[in-house]
């Protein structure tokens, strides 16, 4: 295997933005060149998600306000999937309406069941600006649509209701003391 084969490899571990940090509750803004330092962000995005343990990750949670997000998700059926999206665009989430587990490294150690659809389609352009499309069903839709949500100031507590969405504040304030 030669070396810079498994993304993540050759980047750097970036500070992770918590909850609350503006970068999180803001849309991102286009990527308009495609350079090296794009790609230098896209491996330091997959180091920083492997150091975190996490399935995917959005360039906002480093502190980038910038339309990228990365992954290795596997889906309902254990297959992995891995990539990167550059500028991307959920174009279709439908399916069966599910309630899940779901988490986030930017508010490390609060979990809540959250809706989202068992289909998601997510249409962007890679690190060349080559068109990109990723379809993902069961945990990786999950995943592409919590990335997403990310890119437009959303995080997962934002679609909690009620009680479930007061638990799961009160326990991330708790968790970034």
């Amino acid at each position: 295997m030669r070396l810079g084969s498994i993304p993540g490899s050759s980047g750097s571990v970036r500070t992770m933005s918590h909850f609350g940090a503006p970068v999180l509750h803001r849309a991102a803004g286009q990527v308009a060149v495609f350079d090296d330092a794009l790609a230098a962000l896209v491996e330091d995005m997959f180091a920083t998600m492997y150091a975190a343990d996490g399935v995917g990750l959005a360039a906002p949670q480093v502190g980038v306000a910038q339309r990228v997000f990365v992954y290795d998700c596997p889906d309902d059926e254990d297959r992995r999937h891995l990539g990167h999206v550059v500028n991307p665009r959920l174009v279709a989430a439908d399916g069966e309406p599910v309630t899940g587990p779901e988490g986030c490294l930017s508010l490390p150690g609060v979990e809540a069941p959250t809706p989202r659809f068992d289909r998601a389609v997510v249409e962007g352009v890679d690190l060349r600006g080559a068109p990109v499309r990723v379809e993902g069903t069961g945990f990786f839709a999950r995943c592409l649509q919590h990335e997403c949500d990310h890119l437009e100031g959303t995080v997962f507590t934002d679609r909690l209701r009620g009680l479930r969405r007061r638990r799961a504040l009160w326990a991330g304030r708790r968790a970034l003391r």
